[in-house]
């Protein structure tokens, strides 16, 4: 009951992401020349309704789904974090597409979400191969 729950909560994420244009190559584009704010205004709002939501979480002290403690890791900024934004960021910029909108994407019908997700997941694997060696 759990896996179809979160599948159907995938599918209609999925079909937001396509129907509000996050997920659209060329509205991501713009974002990326300050075109147009769209994608910006999407962001910020994404940004304060996760603030929010996590300080409702933590001053009711809100349990997970299995009954326990939310966790509440406090993590310093670390040059790993810059330089994996950095990465990150060109990648988003490449493709036009960051890892919830390729799934998307490719649910859309665009054949060329394949190449991003072939490149996600081989940026993956690296990550994990080479992850004792970089900066954390």
């Amino acid at each position: 009951m759990k896996n179809a729950l979160s599948l159907i909560v995938g599918i209609y994420f999925g079909i937001v992401l396509i129907k509000s244009e996050v997920a659209s190559w060329f509205r991501i584009q713009h974002m990326f020349h300050f075109e147009e704010a769209h994608m910006y205004l999407v962001l910020c709002s994404a940004v304060a309704v996760g603030a929010i939501s996590v300080q409702i979480i933590r001053r009711c002290s809100l349990k997970t789904v299995e009954g326990e403690p939310v966790p509440k890791p406090e993590k310093a900024l670390q040059k790993g974090t810059i330089i994996g934004g950095i990465i990150f960021g060109m990648g988003w910029a490449i493709t036009g597409a960051c890892p919830g909108p390729i799934y998307a994407q490719i649910g859309s019908g665009e054949s060329l979400a394949l190449l991003s997700f072939a490149g996600a997941f081989i940026g993956a694997c690296l990550y994990t191969q080479f992850r004792p060696k970089l900066p954390h």
